[in-house]
């Protein structure tokens, strides 16, 4: 079984240890691509969300062997320049709130996206640090409300790109959906949106995108309110291809 930090733990532990390969699979890379992921709320807390990033790492890491290494915290002092230096992708998954980074912190955190590594964000990320406007230029936009949440369709405008091109054109998913204070497409590369008229609603909803910030990446999907989001498959496959994109593996 794979190690978990508690919930609520004053330290993180990694979730995936490195398994041998199994024979008749290709080898894992020599380096793992090392994830730290951050779930500290200082405002609504996705309990249940967060209970299922967690199973969706742990079985990412179980079938993609030695491909990666999730570290899950909830303590915000394992967020350093240090920690960050043996780190390639920063995930803030169903943060929230006002977090009490200090300004090394801050700094430290802003320097590594531009300087090369990457930064993911999923759901409630945007609902997260509104009084940092660097931390709003690295995820993308920032949370508006969720006028709807209901079954609803999801168009994939860039099929080719790696956290989207195993997903069908379009698909149905039942979702707490988005939209943002400023739409963030003129900004960003918009990989899903929001089919509008399947909730009766007119108007542009990216709900997915990406970015290139100095020399790092930047990755943020809205979708993940709900537990059974990320079970899904499809969804699993979306984060996949991103964390790989995100890492410069793809």
């Amino acid at each position: 079984m794979l190690a978990l930090a508690a919930a609520c733990g004053s330290s993180s532990q990694p979730t995936s240890p490195m398994p041998p390969a199994t024979p008749g699979t290709p080898n894992p890379p020599a380096t793992p691509i090392r994830v730290l992921v951050l779930t500290a709320t200082a405002g609504f807390r996705h309990t249940d969300g967060i209970a299922g990033a967690i199973q969706a790492f742990q079985q990412i890491a179980i079938q993609n062997p030695g491909e990666f290494v999730f570290t899950q915290t909830e303590n915000l002092a394992d967020i350093s320049a240090d920690r960050l230096n043996s780190t390639q992708i920063l995930f803030f998954a169903l943060t929230t709130g006002e977090l009490a980074f200090s300004d090394a912190q801050k700094a430290a955190i802003v320097n590594f996206v531009e300087q090369g590594g990457g930064f993911m964000g999923a759901h409630s990320a945007t609902d997260t640090l509104y009084d940092w406007s660097d931390y709003g230029r690295l995820v993308g936009a920032y949370f508006k409300e969720h006028p709807w949440t209901q079954e609803a369709t999801v168009s994939v405008e860039d099929a080719t790109h790696s956290a989207t091109r195993v997903l069908p054109a379009s698909f149905r998913l039942f979702e707490e959906y988005y939209t943002f204070r400023d739409n963030p497409r003129p900004k960003v590369h918009v990989l899903l949106s929001l089919n509008a008229a399947s909730v009766g609603a007119q108007g542009d909803y990216p709900l997915a995108w990406t970015q290139t910030i100095g020399q790092g990446r930047s990755f943020y999907t809205a979708l993940g309110h709900f537990q059974s989001t990320w079970s899904d498959q499809r969804f699993r496959d979306h984060l996949l291809g991103a964390l790989r994109w995100v890492a410069k593996r793809d």
